[in-house]
């Protein structure tokens, strides 16, 4: 089995990209192997690692269908839905409450928002 290229963080040749830097050129790796890694070293654990695929291989993103839109759309709408009282939040409902905020801390009956 053949080893990686390793390079030191910010010292890669030209033609190697992270999957970050293909996906702000308009690329993807598109089923290339991965070609070589940078390596950040850390103080008091293992250096962090990232992962560069060839440039020229790369592929170009492929584009959104309508389909595609709809379903983004719908998967969104459904992160908004409260599971408790079935209500559109107007927001992303955290995934630390599970619910949106008026579920997860009703107001006090006897406090004195409530009247």
């Amino acid at each position: 089995m053949a080893t990686l290229p390793v390079f030191r963080w910010r010292l890669a040749p030209d033609g190697y990209a992270t999957r970050r830097q293909l996906r702000a050129q308009g690329l993807r790796p598109g089923g290339q192997c991965v070609a070589a890694q940078l390596e950040r070293p850390r103080r008091r654990q293992g250096p962090l690692v990232a992962y560069l695929y060839r440039v020229d291989l790369a592929k170009p993103v492929r584009p959104m269908t309508p389909g595609r839109w709809a379903a983004l759309a719908k998967a969104n709408a459904a992160r908004r839905i409260c599971p408790a009282c079935r209500r559109d939040a107007g927001y992303v409902i955290p995934t630390s409450l599970g619910m949106c905020v008026p579920c997860a801390y009703p107001e006090p009956a006897d406090s004195p928002r409530s009247a």
